[in-house]
């Protein structure tokens, strides 16, 4: 039984990140990553299984990935998440609502008005994963003839982080009047524009609008590298994790939660969710073939398709039956890509053998079982310091989910592992993290 502390979920709502076939399992909704009904009763479903947020990652471009495989992902089209978050705020009241922006290639003004706006909407559910894009295509479709180095675009995502933030302290909690008698709407000693100028950016005035409801969405990062670790402990609340096994899911835990000790936090102000591709069913056996029928769907193209988006570098021409040759640099991230080269090594794996297991769930960490089985798996992850709880991603849309919330849930609450209430209104009330004094209030 627990011994008080709670399992927390995000929820992995790109369904062609979920799983590569995840699109093509005959109970899921083949158009599940582009439906706006569907994606309206996704959300609702998640709200009903008291989930904290539900995540939406992006990307500005095509993925960079061979045609053969291009041509096989849901991939290619998808909703732009700060525009279909809002929508999905008015039909969600306790829900939260997080959505990449890359600092790359937005602008931190446009960003602090974007979440802020999304924070007002849903009355204090909004997120902001930082990102600092990987993808050399995603360069392309903005000008620039390559992608910018992976140190310049952490300190550029690092100044960008402080500009959004002195944004949102623009003004104060009470700085809006709207005194009808006086006239006065709003009280301009309270204004405090940012007079930023920094090595990537320079911004002077205030934003046009007012403090976002929890003084700041709920910042999120992913990072494994150096720099993603030393950022995650400087400024994020939510660490999405990659961490397929428990050992290495604790080494992570203790180091970030450790990192942002040093910087004069508490361990309890940064939340730890690893990716979880979650299968549950009636009987382990059942589980087992549901995941076993996607991964047959999988074709040895997208299979390639997928390892080379990890590795950064098309892996098409390699030797299927051949060990994993040596890996040319590249933009994507270092850390992603040397686990993959460490695990072709030390399992002694062929090409055919690395694009099977990356093509799949994408290497993430997997729980396929009975309520009771992955109960028992989220039971020892939380208490031996592994995580905070989960991203979980579902096989397929709408039915895995449907499962996870009518069969897990019950049996998490019944163990005192899992809310059967929203603590809270807002996603930070929820997470239990406090909300940010403006920096610019005694």
């Amino acid at each position: 039984m627990s011994d008080g502390k709670k399992l927390h979920f995000g929820a992995f709502m790109r369904p062609a990140s979920i799983h590569t076939c995840s699109w093509r399992h005959p109970a899921g909704l083949a158009d599940a990553n582009f439906n706006f009904k569907a994606m309206v009763g996704f959300a609702q479903t998640l709200e009903r299984g008291l989930f904290d947020a539900m995540f939406m990652a992006d990307h500005v471009s095509l993925l960079n990935m061979p045609p053969e495989a291009l041509k096989r992902s849901a991939t290619v089209t998808s909703f732009e998440p700060a525009t279909i978050l809002p929508a999905l705020a008015m039909v969600t009241e306790h829900l939260g609502l997080i959505a990449t922006a890359s600092t790359t290639y937005n602008e931190p003004y446009n960003i602090a008005r974007k979440f802020a706006t999304l924070d007002h909407i849903s009355g204090g559910r909004a997120g902001w994963n930082i990102v600092t894009s990987t993808n050399p295509q995603e360069a392309l479709n903005f000008g620039l003839k390559e992608m910018m180095e992976h140190d310049k675009r952490y300190r550029r995502g690092r100044e960008a982080y402080d500009v959004v933030t002195k944004l949102w302290d623009s003004w104060e909690d009470d700085a809006f009047l709207r005194d009808q008698e006086s006239g006065i709407y709003a009280d301009l000693d309270k204004m405090h524009p940012p007079h930023h100028e920094g090595e990537f950016y320079s911004v002077d005035g205030a934003l046009n609008i007012a403090r976002p409801i929890q003084g700041y969405p709920l910042i999120v990062q992913a990072g494994a590298s150096e720099s993603g670790r030393q950022f995650a402990a400087e400024v994020a609340e939510m660490v999405f994790a990659a961490a397929s096994t428990l050992e290495d899911a604790q080494s992570y835990y203790a180091d970030v939660k450790s990192r942002a000790v040093a910087y004069g936090r508490s361990r309890d102000d940064l939340k730890v969710f690893p990716g979880n591709f979650v299968v549950v069913a009636d009987t382990v056996a059942e589980a087992r073939k549901i995941k076993r029928e996607l991964d047959d769907m999988v074709n040895p193209a997208s299979g390639m398709g997928s390892l080379s988006v990890q590795l950064g570098c098309d892996a098409s021409e390699f030797d299927l039956d051949g060990p994993l040759p040596e890996i040319p640099p590249s933009n994507a991230s270092h850390t992603s890509r040397q686990k993959l080269v460490d695990k072709a090594r030390e399992e002694n794996l062929t090409v055919r053998e690395l694009a099977q297991f990356v093509g799949g769930a994408f290497g993430a960490l997997e729980m396929v079982g009975t309520a009771q089985t992955i109960a028992d798996e989220m039971e020892e992850w939380l208490m031996s310091e592994a995580c905070d709880g989960f991203n979980v991603m579902f096989p397929y849309l709408p039915g895995g989910l449907d499962a996870f919330v009518d069969k897990l849930v019950p049996e998490l609450q019944r163990r005192g592992l899992y809310r059967t209430e929203y603590e809270g209104k807002t996603l930070r009330e929820n997470l239990g993290l406090k909300r940010p004094k403006n920096r610019y209030v005694k």
